[in-house]
């Protein structure tokens, strides 16, 4: 039987580390794994690990061994901006749930062990224009996706816990600072539909964008572009050298925005952990079952560093159907909010979508100012979906 690191998840997950050289903002983290999870709320505190899981410190650390974080960022809700109608449609394109829709194609990688050529799909807007950077050779399309075949697993990896997910498709890549500077490009507050983003399999309880939401976002092209440009994070003023990096500094409300626009939607907690964990396999890491290092993912391998280009750890940290930087690199929000233990006991296409208790927002998958603790195919997150951290960023979802 594989070692899936049942028994480590709630240890390791206690011990994160977050150094001070590469994450000074991770006040309101609310980390939980496996068995372990976080109960605390929106105001910053550090949560309580429950379950088996240690409890963390409320004194604003982020659950890490060694440093405490500095106050957080929390995202400033503004009002006003020019209203939109969603998109513009060019050349004949289809649009998708609100998204505007383009006239060119973008081929879907086949998806590994599934058996199939892969889809060819309109090409995305964020996209549209784009030299292809992204990669291990620095050549590909950044928008690349590939299809995940559905099936039924164990979420973070507890037999308490199963899930069924239909047919999607995901991003091989994180959202680089070049696909989101074309979202800024055609930016206003009112831009998203409502009700668009819902995912096609969960339309009884995914209503999708909620015109609530547009107060979340900054008013304006450039006041987006502030809120982008939080500490350590990648985006910049003008193109340049971080085309390729994965954008962050991006709240909840704007990765969700941008994926609609693109086409997409943020993925669900249940796919995305599906993915990351190879589906039924239950890999402790999207690669397999072995520790992680540099060939692998980007990460803390003795001091932090910065997020590195999108796709570099291909193909050796390739996840079971071609993802690369599910864990590392950059943290990626998903659409659920946040609950432990799991709100569902047997989940088909779910996510948990509104809580009496907690706004809180999931997001996984490590980044580059974690230690390897971190980076389990299990381990989750949340935070304040207003937030803009420079170590939190976001992949997308879409309908096959």
């Amino acid at each position: 039987m594989l070692l899936k690191l049942r028994v480590e998840v709630t240890a390791l997950l206690v011990a994160v580390t977050l150094a001070s050289s590469c994450t000074t903002d991770f006040t309101g983290y609310h980390l939980a794994s496996g068995p372990a999870g976080a109960s605390a709320e929106d105001g910053g505190a550090a949560g309580e690990l429950s379950q088996g899981g240690a409890a963390d410190s409320s004194s604003g650390s982020a659950g890490a061994d060694d440093t405490a974080g500095a106050p957080g960022m929390g995202g400033t809700a503004s009002k006003g901006g020019a209203a939109s109608n969603g998109g513009a449609t060019s050349n004949g394109g289809a649009t998708s749930d609100g998204g505007a829709a383009s006239g060119s194609e973008a081929g879907m990688g086949p998806p590994a062990d599934a058996g199939s050529s892969g889809m060819v799909l309109p090409t995305p807007l964020s996209c549209q224009g784009l030299s292809d950077t992204c990669g291990p050779d620095g050549h590909t399309n950044c928008c690349a996706a590939s299809l995940i075949p559905g099936g039924t697993y164990n979420r973070s990896n507890l037999a308490a816990a199963p899930a069924t997910v239909s047919d999607f498709a995901l991003d091989n890549y994180e959202v680089s600072v070049g696909r989101f500077r074309n979202f800024m490009n055609v930016y206003t507050q009112d831009m998203i539909q409502a009700g668009s983003g819902r995912n096609p399999n969960n339309l009884e309880r995914d209503t999708g964008w909620d015109v609530a939401w547009n107060a979340m976002l900054p008013a304006t092209t450039g006041a987006l572009a502030t809120a982008v440009q939080c500490p350590h994070g990648s985006y910049t003023a003008a193109a340049g050298a971080n085309e390729s990096l994965p954008v962050t500094c991006v709240s909840w409300y704007e990765a969700l925005a941008f994926c609609i626009w693109d086409g997409a939607r943020l993925p669900t907690e249940a796919e995305w952990n599906y993915a990351a964990a190879g589906g039924l396999e239950e890999r402790a890491y999207p690669w397999g079952d072995s520790a992680p290092d540099a060939a692998h993912a980007v990460f803390c391998t003795g001091t932090c560093g910065s997020v590195l280009p999108v796709g570099l750890k291909a193909p050796l940290g390739d996840g079971k159907w071609g993802q690369v930087d599910l864990v590392g690199n950059a943290w990626e929000w998903n659409l659920d909010v946040f609950a432990t233990p799991y709100v569902q006991v047997m989940c088909k296409d779910c996510a948990n979508m509104v809580s009496t208790t907690s706004s809180l927002r999931v997001f996984r998958g490590g980044s580059a100012g974690n230690n390897a603790s971190v980076l389990l195919s299990a381990t989750r997150n949340s935070r304040i979906p207003s937030d803009h951290n420079g170590y939190i960023g976001l992949r997308c979802a879409r309908n096959p």
